[in-house]
């Protein structure tokens, strides 16, 4: 064959083998479908802590009522070798709290609103990934998850050195995957729960289990299904004002999850570090305020631990005490 017609023939097959390749490339990559990014999960109205639990609950029927505005930067880049996106690069939330408590026993409601929800879209290995766009006035997505909980202290008294709960919630799904605010799947979570006051430091903690049904590890940035959960945190607590009808509580909280299909590994792991204070009142038997900031980062920064996060809080609660038997702190000078 000459070698005009060989040099056609070999650039037709290329271009054929080029048509037969290419729709098999276009076929393999996936769309990547969303979920609930966000690992910051506000604790029951009137808690204390932004997302421990003080397990303070005490006395006849009350309850609390909490706004919780956050903002996170990066809390979902996705990476496949040297390629990398931010899918989701702000968020802006505000959180409702609302908690019924009697004696030892709180039943609570949190439900979230985004405010804003921003990132890029582009491909990432085999997976094509679209940017959420969330916003109040062209795309609001009003509500996303609802968490209804219920926690119970099993030993220990408010104010002692040691108390040791139990708490469960049901996530309720809302929203839109495609908005990376819901697994659009129900969730539940169990824990443990500890705290404590000794002399000007308070403590607290967690280890639990979130069952998330989610499992989409091939995807990257994405859940590997259910979780451990655990966090601490621990803080100085200063009186505050004549009379000292305040209180001052400063220090750490450090909270995250691991996928049980691979324990503590990096890529299956968010961990995050939040520095928090908070102002609240002390007084018995009357309707208080408790106003809290915190700042922070992500430690391992993985599916839903941003690269830096800025919370506010404002709580009204109160703190009923009533005479017992059995002599427990009893305030009853202050009607």
């Amino acid at each position: 064959m000459p070698s005009s017609s060989w040099h056609r023939a070999s650039t037709v097959l290329a271009m054929l083998w080029v048509a037969i390749l290419s729709p098999s490339r276009a076929q393999a990559q996936q769309q990547a479908q969303g979920f609930a990014v966000e690992r910051f999960y506000p604790s029951a109205a009137g808690a204390g802590w932004f997302v421990m639990d003080a397990l303070d609950m005490q006395g006849d029927l009350g309850g609390a009522m909490a706004l919780t505005l956050g903002y996170a930067r990066n809390p979902l880049r996705v990476a496949d070798g040297s390629q990398k996106l931010s899918v989701v690069s702000d968020e802006a939330s505000a959180d409702f709290g609302f908690a019924v408590t009697y004696r030892r026993f709180r039943l609570s409601l949190n439900m979230d609103m985004p405010l804003a929800i921003t990132g890029d879209s582009g491909t990432v290995g085999s997976y094509v990934f679209a940017h959420p766009s969330v916003n109040p006035g062209a795309n609001p997505d009003t509500l996303s998850d609802y968490r209804v909980g219920f926690d119970a202290r099993i030993l220990g008294q408010p104010g002692g050195s040691f108390r040791l709960g139990a708490s469960a919630q049901l996530v309720i799904p809302n929203g839109h995957r495609t908005d990376y605010d819901t697994d659009d799947t129900f969730r539940s979570m169990v824990r443990a729960l500890f705290a404590g006051d000794v002399g000007h430091f308070a403590y607290a903690g967690q280890l639990g289990l979130h069952i998330r049904p989610l499992d989409d590890s091939s995807t990257p940035g994405s859940p590997r299904g259910s979780e451990l959960l655990f966090g601490a945190a621990g803080g100085a607590k200063l009186p505050v004002g004549r009379g000292a009808d305040w209180a001052l509580v400063v220090g750490p909280e450090v909270f995250g999850a691991t996928a049980f299909r691979s324990f503590f590994a990096a890529d299956d792991t968010a961990l995050e570090g939040l520095l928090s204070g908070r102002l609240e009142g002390t007084r018995v038997n009357r309707a208080q305020l408790r106003f809290k900031l915190g700042v922070g980062a992500g430690i391992d920064q993985h599916f839903g631990a941003p690269e830096w996060r800025i919370v506010l809080g404002i709580e009204m609660f109160n703190r009923n005490q009533r005479p017992t038997l059995l002599g427990s702190q009893v305030d009853v000078t202050n009607p």
